[in-house]
């Protein structure tokens, strides 16, 4: 236990930037998100799109989507899609536990739409998230939407959630991505943090790592929500500088000049 964690209490980082599904708060953007995603997923919808600014909270909303499927849905995360076409459809497979004989674009997706078909007859889905999809390029959306094209009767085979930066929407509305962005049923675009919220996530956050005795002013707040502009990466960026000038300070209660200074630093 470092000497910062033992002054505050902390069983575990309160603002730590790296992904965490057990510090995954539910603001009201994010629980509608979610409730989006698995609306889209459980009704079998093929094509969702989330879209929010850097440090919104996506990837963590990604995997707290992952946490609150069912055993019966089979998933495949993609984090970084810096493929060729089909690098990107093996990388999808091999998410998927799959193993094709040959690494051929055509026997890669018969091993997915076997795997699929297989999967439906026995009552169970399978979803695709794509995060950062901001980054695929127009021939790796057109082999997105070749995939949305499984199905039966019943529904799509493949559920694809598709996540990223606004200009991945931007980049969806031109014309010649017409056939991909037309199926996309499910669109939901990832909100900042109100003032509300941001109180909640950092009083959330600070509970959670076990810490006891920090206080932080009603102004204090403002200020969070003023800096941050209601972006949790910013929010956990101030409030672990804070938090650290506070040690320094040996203070607890993280006044307004702890935080003037902690946003000077930023800066």
């Amino acid at each position: 236990m470092t000497a910062l964690q033992e002054f505050y209490g902390f069983k575990t980082q309160p603002f730590n930037i790296t992904t965490d599904t057990e510090l995954f708060f539910e603001g009201s953007s994010h629980r509608e998100a979610l409730a989006s995603l698995l609306y889209g997923i459980e009704e079998r919808k093929g094509l969702i799109l989330i879209t929010g600014e850097v440090g919104t909270g996506k990837t963590t909303l990604c995997k707290a989507l992952l946490d609150r499927l069912p055993p019966s849905v089979r998933t495949s995360l993609i984090l970084n899609p810096y493929f060729s076409e089909v690098q990107l459809l093996q990388a999808i497979v091999e998410d998927f536990g799959l193993e094709p004989e040959k690494t051929t674009r055509l026997d890669i997706v018969k091993k997915l739409d076997a795997f699929l078909i297989d999967l439906s007859l026995n009552q169970g889905n399978a979803v695709l998230i794509i995060d950062e999809a901001q980054n695929l390029k127009a021939r790796q959306l057109e082999q997105i939407r070749l995939l949305s094209n499984l199905e039966t009767k019943h529904g799509k085979l493949l559920q694809i959630v598709l996540v990223g930066q606004p200009e991945l929407k931007a980049n969806l509305e031109r014309y010649e991505l017409r056939q991909i962005y037309q199926r996309i049923v499910v669109k939901y675009e990832l909100r900042p943090l109100d003032f509300a919220d941001v109180k909640a996530y950092v009083d959330f956050r600070i509970e959670h790592s076990g810490a006891a005795g920090i206080v932080i002013m009603p102004e204090g707040y403002r200020m969070i929500h003023e800096f941050s502009k209601g972006v949790p990466r910013l929010i956990n960026l101030l409030c672990d500088r804070a938090l650290l000038l506070g040690f320094v300070k040996k203070e607890k209660v993280l006044g307004t000049d702890v935080l003037i200074a902690a946003m000077e630093e930023m800066r």
